[in-house]
């Protein structure tokens, strides 16, 4: 059996001001979820753009897809130059980066889906770049002993977010034009380039062996630092069997069962909506509950995602798929707050913001490849042995 997180003992009471009334983690969190949100709503909004007919499915694909390769590049990237130079300095010119480039992906619309593209990429380039510098700046605003409850503050504004943006664009929808409303996230990017503070920079490396100073040289730095935590390796290959395979059968999987076994989008509707609600319910619970075990918790929590599609492959009731997909969303929650606060616990300072990458890499850099697979295993076997192959 691999080795889970490491334990450690529970540490002190929190002290001095809570983070709700902390200036610097406040700004941290708002830029964190202006982030958050201005990634969300692009493909949301070109939804939009393809139903008014202002953009084609085809180019749609074309243009998420530009969009993910430029994530993926970046991610890396992203993460070497959080190290090298300032965590607050990647932040801010990533989103300068987003920002710049939303524009264009209105300019391109309906007249050049290669201007769109190439935006689009841009802005993917904007939003990997920025994961890994947030996660590492985090570590350097906020002290160890608060930063499970600050990765949940995170996490929650993130579910939030989630939940109540459909709505609330739905309804700006009917007041304004999609491109406005596109122009609109590069405001958002803007405010998540300029909101975070300055940390405190990570102690400079000890002196001994020269080592490489091209970014692909640096980021194999963060990947010998990767494998140097056996409960990383671990953690790393279940979340990303979880995101190939259980978010795939969430983006595929469920519109299918919830339209041939139960007739209509009420299960789909009701079990994204149950696990968003899982997840945002769970981590006002993570912020103050410390498991004895973190690491046995944390693999725990990422199990409870496989309820899922057990529901799904046993044509469970409607109220049995929804509560499967509120335990999933639990149990997600779980782990990522768990892990966040062990990578930033247990990971070398300076090498941070690349372990990061790598987690993001690997992680949500298989995403696309299980939603890829899943169609074609659908058509080859049917819904039902797509599931079962997840057990």
């Amino acid at each position: 059996m691999v080795a889970p997180v490491p334990v450690h003992p529970t540490p002190p009471p929190d002290q001095g001001r809570p983070l709700r009334r902390d200036p610097a983690f406040l700004r941290l969190w708002c830029g964190a979820t202006l982030s958050g949100l201005a990634t969300w709503a692009l493909p949301f909004l070109l939804g939009f753009a393809v139903v008014d007919g202002t953009l084609g499915v085809g180019q749609l694909g074309v243009v998420l897809a530009a969009r993910t390769v430029g994530f993926l590049a970046a991610v890396p990237v992203g993460g070497v130059l959080a190290d090298r130079h300032s965590r607050r300095g990647t932040v801010l010119w990533s989103g300068l980066a987003a920002t710049a480039a939303t524009p264009l992906v209105v300019v391109g619309l309906g007249w050049s889906t290669t201007v769109t593209a190439i935006a689009a990429a841009v802005v993917g380039c904007g939003q990997g770049a920025c994961r890994p510098a947030y996660q590492a700046l985090t570590a350097e605003i906020v002290v160890e002993e608060r930063r499970q409850r600050a990765n949940a503050a995170m996490s929650l504004a993130v579910r939030g977010t989630t939940l109540a943006a459909p709505g609330l664009t739905a309804v700006l929808a009917a007041l304004l034009d999609t491109p406005v409303l596109i122009l609109g996230t590069a405001l958002l990017w803007l405010g998540a380039a300029l909101l975070p503070p300055r940390g405190t920079p990570a102690p400079p490396a000890p002196v001994g062996p020269r080592r490489s100073t091209s970014v692909v040289g640096e980021f194999l730095d963060g990947l010998r630092e990767a494998r140097r935590h056996p409960w990383f390796l671990a953690g790393l290959a279940a979340l990303s069997a979880v995101i190939a395979t259980g978010y795939s059968a969430t983006g595929v999987i469920l519109p299918l069962v919830s339209r041939d076994h139960y007739g209509g989008e009420f299960v789909l509707v009701a079990a994204t909506t149950g696990f968003t609600l899982g997840a945002l319910g769970f981590a006002v619970v993570v912020a103050r509950w410390r498991p004895r075990s973190p690491g046995w918790a944390s693999l725990f929590g990422l199990g409870l995602y496989g309820f899922a599609p057990l529901a799904m492959m046993l044509e469970a009731p409607p109220v049995a798929v929804v509560v499967a997909y509120v335990l999933a969303g639990v149990g997600i929650e779980l782990f990522n707050v768990l892990w966040f606060t062990a990578i930033q616990r247990e990971v070398e300072p300076r090498l941070l913001a690349r372990v990061s990458s790598v987690d993001f890499l690997f992680s949500y850099g298989l995403a696309p490849v299980g939603l890829a697979l899943i169609t074609p295993a659908v058509a080859a076997g049917g819904v039902g042995s797509c599931v079962t192959s997840r057990r």
